[in-house]
């Protein structure tokens, strides 16, 4: 599929606005816009301070979107999240209020604070782009992005992500601490929150959709997927691994390995490219005895590259 060159100039728009939120972190932005096009949710797992919120407040108002944010807590309910049913004694019948998960873009601020029953309100929106309410099915706005966050140093009053949920977010990033000239921006007020007054929409829905369709449309050559195949299988022989990858995450690497080939201009996908998203799609959705990035990066070497 021919994808028009005002289509690349939008996203790459947003790529740039969002730099300038995020001086310095250009690698943690393109992980983003690979989530983005993949149509799939985000995981930014990261220290409190370094921009989690601002990433995600900076791409609503870049795709001049609306913006919703969840800040959980261990007495959070799943109507806090998706929403109620009021009686209404005027008209006589229940009447449904929305929660704030019917947004395009929302914030799941600390996911790891609330309780189980909480965290499983927002799966079923995630997995399905929908709630349901009394057995009543509400179908939420279309499309749907959920950029969630956690502390991962903070144990304290926090529930664990089981392996379920966590499979269900295409990627996870964390973002660090801001290089010497980063923070200098940031200390001076050129960078960080304070630039989001400025934003203005530089992306369009409309635009990230047609970014899909072209991402989709790139053929896979029959090596690719051998490739593919072969880390897949690789994962679950039990070597590298206690739990090896899953069929959807394998289908989620070869999605964002799409996303990144295209972000390059490029009109194929490559091995490089399945290694670029190797990381950040699927570290969290395995399990292995000791550092899981380590096995993994071990896991990888493993395969030969496709001549």
């Amino acid at each position: 599929m021919s994808i028009s060159p005002d289509i690349q100039h939008s996203i790459q728009a947003l790529e740039t606005q969002l730099a300038r939120a995020l001086s310095g972190k250009e690698s943690a932005i393109r992980q983003l816009i690979i989530c983005l096009l993949g149509g799939g949710h985000l995981l930014i797992e990261d220290i409190p301070g370094v921009g989690k919120t601002t990433l995600a407040q900076a791409l609503a108002a870049s795709l001049h979107s609306d913006f919703g944010r969840v800040q959980f807590t261990a007495d959070l309910l799943p109507a806090d999240i998706i929403g109620v049913e009021i009686f209404d004694p005027i008209e006589k019948t229940f009447i449904f209020h929305a929660g704030p998960i019917f947004h395009h873009i929302v914030l799941a601020d600390e996911i790891n604070r609330a309780t189980p029953k909480a965290q499983s309100a927002l799966l079923e929106a995630m997995a399905e782009g929908q709630v349901t309410i009394e057995r009543k099915t509400h179908i939420l706005p279309e499309p749907f992005f959920v950029i969630a966050t956690q502390n991962p140093l903070e144990h304290l009053g926090t529930f664990p992500l089981p392996e379920s949920q966590l499979d269900r977010f295409f990627m996870r990033i964390s973002l660090g601490y801001p290089d010497a000239q980063a923070e200098r921006k940031l200390l001076l007020g050129k960078a960080g929150r304070s630039q989001l007054k400025s934003f203005q929409a530089t992306t369009s829905w409309q635009d990230i959709a047609q970014a899909r369709q072209a991402i989709h449309a790139i053929p896979n050559s029959d090596a690719l997927i051998d490739y593919v195949l072969k880390l897949l299988a690789e994962s679950r022989n039990g070597k590298w691994l206690i739990q090896g990858i899953s069929p959807r995450a394998g289908h989620d690497l070869l999605i964002a390995a799409k996303a990144h080939a295209w972000l390059n201009n490029q009109t194929y996908v490559s091995a490089a490219d399945v290694q670029a998203v190797w990381l950040p799609c699927l570290s969290h959705r395995v399990v292995a005895a000791g550092n899981i990035e380590a096995a993994m990066q071990s896991l990888l070497e493993q395969v030969a590259v496709p001549a």
